[in-house]
């Protein structure tokens, strides 16, 4: 199964502001350990060791907690797309030098997954398929949008969330690829895969994408609430009494009320501050910006 991954971590994570102002978000902290320290522990175990992260939206906050992955068993390079981000296509086409290897995985870097990577891996060799996609049945398709699987396990389409998605599967952010996909593309021209390759290489070949439907648990960030979501899933006790997540640097003074926030790096919260529901971020003149989010993370 030994092959290198490349872990998707270059994204604006627009959706996330502003929390995003302050750390990529695969860098983002759950429960403590960041995103991308936690999916690349999960690939170390399934033997993935060769890694390659690309890079654009605040590189220094992923490259300070990744360094050269030698602390969590892993070797670590990085691709660096700049001066814009070249998306989930572009960005492969961008490290296939790096990843040197025909057959790579690549991995979504804001989604934790408990998948058996080994047996993607088995699907993948045993088919003659140019991409192997991890999928999990559709329950949410109001929120994400559809794979369509045939009979044969043929990614035959994808559709947007919606009542056109009901019954399809959901990609969790996991796949298996040839390096042909991505190579006759431009390099460092910005490429998507769903709605533009992947869809013109069914077109062109139908059973180049294969499924490996599954029932793995899985959790993703596009919003605060994912990402509180997320966080709690990994909290033994639900976080802090407050039910707040704190980052980095934060001192929060007896006194002060912060309730099912996110604190993030550096905030210091005075005595008799009250917040409640939002996202707190030190600004310029050492105060506070508050910004509220969500209804559902209570």
């Amino acid at each position: 199964m030994t092959r290198p991954a490349i872990v998707l971590t270059a994204g604006l994570g627009t959706r996330l502001q502003p929390l995003t102002s302050i750390r990529a978000k695969p860098a983002m902290p759950v429960a403590g350990v960041p995103m991308v320290r936690r999916i690349i522990a999960w690939l170390v175990r399934h033997g993935v060791t060769d890694l390659v992260l690309n890079l654009h939206h605040l590189p220094e906050t992923l490259t300070s907690v990744v360094g050269d992955g030698s602390d969590l068993g892993a070797r670590v390079r990085y691709s660096w797309e700049q001066p814009r981000v070249l998306g989930s296509a572009g960005g492969p086409r961008q490290a296939l030098p790096l990843l040197g290897a025909e057959s790579f995985f690549i991995v979504n870097g804001d989604t934790l997954t408990d998948l058996d990577l080994s047996l993607v891996a088995e699907a993948h060799d045993a088919s003659d398929a140019l991409v192997t996609l991890a999928l999990v049945p559709n329950r949410d398709f109001e929120h994400y949008g559809g794979v369509q699987v045939d009979a044969e396990g043929r990614v035959t389409g994808f559709v947007p969330r919606g009542p056109r998605a009901r019954d399809t599967w959901h990609f969790i952010g996991v796949q298996a690829a040839h390096a042909s996909v991505f190579a006759g593309l431009e390099p460092g021209e910005p490429a998507r895969t769903v709605g533009v390759l992947y869809d013109a290489l069914i077109g062109r070949t139908p059973d180049a994408i294969r499924a490996f439907c599954c029932d793995a648990k899985f959790w993703d960030v596009g919003t605060a609430d994912d990402y509180v979501r997320m966080s709690r899933a990994f909290e033994a006790d639900a976080g802090d009494a407050s039910g707040s997540i704190v980052w980095n640097d934060v001192h929060i003074e007896a006194g002060a009320t912060v309730e099912n926030c996110i604190v993030t790096d550096g905030v210091r919260v005075p005595a008799g501050a009250v917040y409640r529901r939002a996202i707190l971020i030190a600004n310029a003149e050492g105060g506070i910006t508050a910004t509220p989010f969500g209804t559902d993370h209570a």
